[in-house]
């Protein structure tokens, strides 16, 4: 555990025994090792990323074409963290949107997945697997191609963190959070150098149940 782990825990939101397959929205965050801040920096409340910030947003913005039952929605990237609404839905009835649709900055989501008959392609974990997957395989390509900053070990963290996003209201608050996230980066749990950080859970709604 790193000292900014001791300073700043943060608990774990997975449910023991919920079925992470289950069509639905989840926000998810994941966070670099060690916390370093390899894919870009904030100035005046803007993200100014590097190239390997790009290549994160590119690979996100990839998921939909590669994985049947999968969405994405809103997303942010952090100096050395990810914010993201991926959606879940179940495979076998109806088209799909083309890969290419467009996401807009509020979060509307890309690659509209069917949503009745057959079972998800795909859980949660497998695919927040296969994203932690491609961006270190690429990020390493870029390491040895184009002197990029090297990672020490692994890019990203083993665990991540992810939230059962249950009804419109919550959706909406949780992409508007994402949205904002440059915005409130001296206050971010994840930033290293954040003197107050804010709440935990400061992207949860009073009222998120049914």
């Amino acid at each position: 555990m790193t000292a900014h782990d001791r300073e700043h825990p943060r608990r774990s939101i997975r449910l023991d025994g919920y079925d992470y397959a289950e069509s639905g929205a989840y926000f998810v965050t994941i966070c670099t090792q060690d916390h370093l801040c390899l894919f870009g920096e904030i100035i005046d409340g803007d993200m100014r990323m590097t190239n390997p910030g790009d290549m994160v947003q590119a690979v996100w913005d990839e998921l939909p074409s590669h994985y049947p039952g999968v969405s994405t929605d809103a997303f942010v990237v952090m100096p050395n963290h990810i914010h993201g609404i991926i959606m879940l839905a179940s495979v076998g009835a109806g088209p799909r949107a083309c890969p290419g649709s467009a996401r807009s900055k509020e979060g509307q989501p890309q690659g509209v997945a069917p949503t009745r008959g057959g079972a998800p392609a795909m859980s949660l974990g497998d695919v927040v697997a296969r994203f932690k997957t491609l961006t270190t395989r690429r990020y390493t390509e870029g390491v040895r191609q184009s002197g990029w900053w090297p990672f020490p070990g692994r890019l990203w963290q083993r665990n991540y963190y992810e939230h059962i996003i249950r009804n419109e209201q919550a959706l909406n608050h949780i992409r508007r959070y994402i949205v904002g996230n440059p915005q409130r980066w001296a206050q971010d749990r994840e930033n290293p150098a954040a003197t107050a950080p804010e709440a935990p859970d400061a992207w949860r709604v009073e009222r998120d149940s049914p």
